[in-house]
């Protein structure tokens, strides 16, 4: 009988269809968002640069299947396949929101009218969007005059290590904005991207998901103290009709999680909708007892306060602050996806941070209740290990040796970040698109450029 040739030692495991699927859908959607949100605003991506960065160091059980895939478009959307016997996963792009849609597993065909389908190859063209106005309610005369000497020496060399590699081995930095006094006073790109090329904001979209809030409550349209009203937990018998709006946003609702920081890739990259898989976890902890960082927090926050969308949809928050280029979409029944799938620009995300600085005040006109910046960067009951403390879903700096105390910020996968000073009046944004291990050590950049601007 003849023997069976061992496996080789280092040979990597077959990929399960699940992964195949999700690897799909990953490559699909992304390729999807970022041609799409870029064209909106008259910028176009590569599909070269999205695959050397977006799809690029992707979540280790699926990025080696994520570099084998291409993908393949008909002007509307992006397909990438998976499987012989099954059809190709599809984003679509959306016309209610201007972003893409991830069509479920095996669907050939959009299932919502406001996603674009036609038969045949049909081009979308773009009136891009034309921000004339002065910085910050448009993109013009945004830059002050920079400065010379000593300390500008040291704040553009601290930009630049931020571009190699010097705040973070294997780190991919994309962008670099920073905001003093209402200006913008540096701001630098990698190759392939500018001040019109969003990308996807992970989860700092948690942040914008609180603010979201934040401005229906100033409407009289949502209180986070009042229990979150999610439909599925209205039994009497059922103890998670107590987890209120602020146990969610503070990441303390007491629900389980599978995975740390309970990934949701069935509903970001496997077709599943947030209405049919957020609600669904259990209790293992009182609400409001224990600090368990997860997605489907935010996703339940957000589900919780989705009645205000039909007059107050995430675009009206969006316009409101001048952030055109920021497109916030949804899973294919409609569900806003707040926890991750915003995509947006670091100029948008600098205006969001001014927002904050300005305690909820925009051009005059306010946004959010007063006190909400206190609110949000308060921290309240259970607080996380580790070097940073937590708010109402913002990460708090106050535990970083030579940032001031009141520095707060929104953190992102592959290294978003927007982080907010007001003592200092200053917003800096870094975008990345970094790998999966690496990590950006954004205490050390902040305390870095707070150090130059003194």
């Amino acid at each position: 009988m003849a023997q069976q040739a061992p496996s080789a030692p280092n040979a990597l495991p077959t990929p399960t269809p699940q992964q195949e699927s999700l690897a799909a859908g990953y490559v699909a959607l992304t390729t999807c968002s970022a041609v799409f949100t870029a064209r909106r605003m008259g910028a176009e991506r590569t599909l070269e640069s999205i695959r050397e960065n977006e799809l690029r160091g992707v979540y280790p059980d699926i990025d080696r299947i994520v570099q084998t895939q291409s993908t393949f478009d008909d002007g509307v959307s992006f397909s990438a396949g998976w499987d012989r016997n099954m059809p190709a996963r599809r984003a679509v792009l959306d016309l209610r929101t201007d972003g893409c849609t991830l069509e479920p597993v095996g669907s050939g065909v959009a299932s919502r009218d406001h996603v674009h389908h036609a038969p045949g190859r049909t081009e979308v063209v773009f009136r891009p969007v034309r921000l004339h106005a002065p910085w910050p309610l448009g993109d013009r005369d945004a830059l002050a005059r920079p400065a010379r000497g000593a300390e500008t020496d040291r704040l553009d060399g601290a930009i630049r290590a931020a571009f190699d590699g010097g705040f973070g081995q294997s780190t991919n930095t994309t962008a670099v904005v920073i905001v003093q006094n209402g200006r913008i006073i540096r701001e630098q790109y990698k190759d392939g991207f500018g001040i019109h090329v969003p990308q996807r904001t992970w989860s700092v979209a948690k942040s914008i998901a609180a603010t979201i809030v934040g401005s229906a409550a100033h409407r009289g349209e949502a209180d986070v103290a009042a229990p979150a009203a999610i439909a599925n937990w209205q039994r009497d018998n059922d103890p998670r009709r107590a987890i209120t709006l602020d146990q969610l946003l503070r990441m303390a609702s007491g629900l389980t999680s599978d995975t740390a920081g309970n990934r949701t890739d069935a509903i970001y990259f496997g077709g599943t909708t947030v209405d049919e898989q957020a609600p669904g976890w259990p209790l293992i902890a009182p609400p409001g007892s224990t600090f368990r960082y997860a997605n489907n927090d935010t996703l339940l926050a957000v589900l919780a306060i989705s009645p205000t969308f039909a007059q107050h949809p995430p675009r009206v928050f969006f316009e409101s602050i001048n952030m055109h280029a920021t497109v916030a979409e949804t899973d294919w029944r409609g569900n806003y996806v707040l926890s991750s799938q915003v995509w947006s620009t670091a100029r948008d995300l600098a205006r969001f941070g001014m927002l904050y600085l300005n305690d909820g005040v925009w051009n005059g006109q306010r946004i959010l209740p007063e006190g909400w910046r206190t609110y949000v960067t308060t921290p309240s009951g259970p607080q996380p290990p580790g070097e940073f403390g937590y708010g109402a879903s913002f990460w708090l700096l106050n535990r970083s040796e030579g940032v001031p105390p009141d520095t707060f910020a929104a953190f992102g996968n592959r290294g978003q970040y927007v982080v907010i000073v007001p003592s200092r009046n200053i917003v800096i944004v870094r975008r990345g698109e970094d790998p999966a291990g690496a990590r950006f050590d954004i205490a050390a950049f902040t305390r870095e450029l707070l150090a130059a601007l003194e």
